[in-house]
């Protein structure tokens, strides 16, 4: 299918990416996936509205990270004010400052390898991959340097500190939480 019939198709349920010229639809999430997806919206969102910084999106809109390249569904992105010319109605039209995915079961290698390579390759800024499956919870998280991304530890604390959103401190615990605490967590940054 060419990205314009992508653009058009409309499938049933999950999320959808458009993968060396095919529809490809995957599973649906689980609770942990969804919490995790729930707060970093909830959580960059206010951060964003605080700050005027940008845009906050989410799948299932699109991003074409490169011209001809794929199109992807990220779980969360961010686009700064300079960047918003690239969104169009429907996707994207160039690499996201900011890339979150969740990690579900199908996923592991699309997030950590696939869109890893790919969005190193189209120059999105910072690269989280989170992982909330029971007994695999971790978060990495990568910054582009000189064309490649070099992973960042969390502080001592354990919280990250945003390069892309300056001042955004998440504090790694926050999202292995069944039920965030939001309101808690916005007294905690502040």
């Amino acid at each position: 299918m060419s990205f314009e019939e992508y653009l058009r198709w409309e499938p049933e349920g999950g999320l959808a990416e458009w993968v060396r010229g095919e529809g490809v639809q995957y599973v649906s999430t689980t609770k942990y996936h969804q919490s995790v997806i729930i707060f970093l919206i909830q959580l960059i969102g206010l951060f964003l509205q605080k700050h005027k910084l940008g845009r906050l999106l989410a799948a299932p809109y699109a991003m074409r990270a490169m011209s001809g390249g794929h199109a992807r569904e990220p779980d969360v992105f961010f686009v700064s004010n300079e960047r918003r010319g690239l969104m169009r109605d429907m996707f994207l039209d160039g690499p996201a400052d900011l890339v979150a995915e969740v990690i579900s079961d199908d996923s592991v290698t699309r997030d950590r390898v696939e869109k890893f390579d790919e969005h190193q390759e189209a120059g999105v800024r910072e690269y989280w991959v989170i992982d909330p499956r029971p007994g695999q919870q971790r978060a990495l998280f990568y910054v582009l340097r000189d064309g490649l991304f070099v992973p960042v530890k969390p502080d001592a604390d354990g919280a990250y500190r945003s390069t892309v959103l300056e001042g955004l401190r998440l504090q790694i615990a926050w999202l292995w939480e069944e039920e965030p605490d939001l309101l808690r967590v916005i007294q905690e940054m502040t």
